[in-house]
């Protein structure tokens, strides 16, 4: 809380200025305008909510991919996700090593392609414990040789099988591997100023650490970027897990609940003198017609009409009409 000046304090203080003794422009308020910078030519489409979305599905992600290749390979496998950040594809590219592992892939129905990259220290060991190695990096990187990238190819595609399932609560898509390639500057799939979400993660082959980066483009995610929700995605998974089960035995049990149905002919009213006076072959009037509809009642509730007839040597009604 600020101090309160005494009378004298202020006479003094006004003395002061009057005088030149203290500067006037001492007192003026500093007006600094708050602003923050933003490039238009690389806006933030992606939202915080929608970037936390992406990071919990693909940590799913990362435990599928572990697990596949830990029983696919017979070796201690480990990912872990790092980072989701948005940014241009152009400083994407940039950021890559040469040479790398591009896969280019799509994700049908949705339009356009996406990106996998995974760098040499994560593709090599794989590559040694494929051919029986113990999962070792070569003593210098070098290029991938055409066999290598055959076998990869398989594995590739089986690693983006385990995307559709961690996405399978959000949207159903078909991932397919379309092109590979090692040179990221030749992997122009993307326009250079497209927004992509970038899924960085850790991964630990046989004690050797490396990277894999899934590449999302904005465009591609848009038709689903509304479901890019944690409650959304929540909600998907909780149905997904229980709901369907319970609600069919639910149903399971109300197909077996016993009603009873009474079907009205008509009605009218008597005094009670006519009433008791009625004898067997009386005839009583009643309020329908011919022809008209009688009403069907469900457990004392009017759910049907309908019209009486007879089903062999049975009496029976048949629904005419939903009240």
């Amino acid at each position: 809380m600020a101090d309160v000046l005494s009378q004298a304090e202020i006479d003094a203080l006004l003395q002061a200025l009057s005088s030149g003794e203290v500067p006037a422009e001492e007192f003026k308020e500093e007006k600094t305008a708050r602003v923050k910078k933003y490039d238009f030519r690389r806006p933030n489409k992606f939202s915080k909510e929608q970037l936390r979305t992406l990071y919990m599905v693909h940590e799913n992600y990362g435990r599928l991919v572990a697990n596949f290749l830990s029983a696919y390979l017979r070796a201690n496998i480990q990912i872990k996700i790092l980072s989701v950040e948005q940014m241009t594809y152009e400083d994407f590219i940039l950021s890559l090593p040469t040479p790398t592992l591009m896969n280019v892939f799509t994700m049908e129905p949705l339009k356009g392609s996406a990106v996998l990259q995974a760098n040499m220290n994560f593709i090599f060991p794989i590559i040694d414990l494929l051919f029986g190695g113990r999962g070792e990096m070569p003593p210098f990187i070098r290029e991938l040789t055409e066999i290598e990238l055959h076998v990869l190819k398989r594995l590739n595609g089986r690693i983006l099988e385990q995307l559709r399932y961690s996405w399978s609560d959000i949207y159903s898509f078909t991932p397919k591997l379309e092109a590979m390639e090692t040179n990221p500057q030749f992997t122009q799939v993307i326009s250079p100023n497209e927004t992509v979400a970038v899924i960085t993660l850790n991964t630990s082959v046989a004690g050797q650490d490396g990277l894999l980066n899934l590449c999302l483009p904005y465009m591609l995610l848009e038709p689903v970027i509304s479901r890019l929700s944690a409650s959304h995605w929540l909600a998907a998974a909780a149905e997904r897990e229980g709901v369907p089960d319970h609600r069919a035995v639910i149903e399971a049990i109300l197909k077996g609940v016993p009603v009873e149905l009474t079907a009205y002919c008509g009605r009218t009213r008597l005094p009670v003198r006519d009433f008791i006076q009625l004898q067997v072959g009386d005839v009583i009037t009643l309020e329908k017609t011919v022809g008209q509809d009688m009403e069907l009642y469900v457990d004392g509730h009017l759910k049907f009409k309908v019209q009486p007839g007879v089903v062999g040597q049975k009496i029976a009604v048949q629904v005419t009409e939903v009240v």
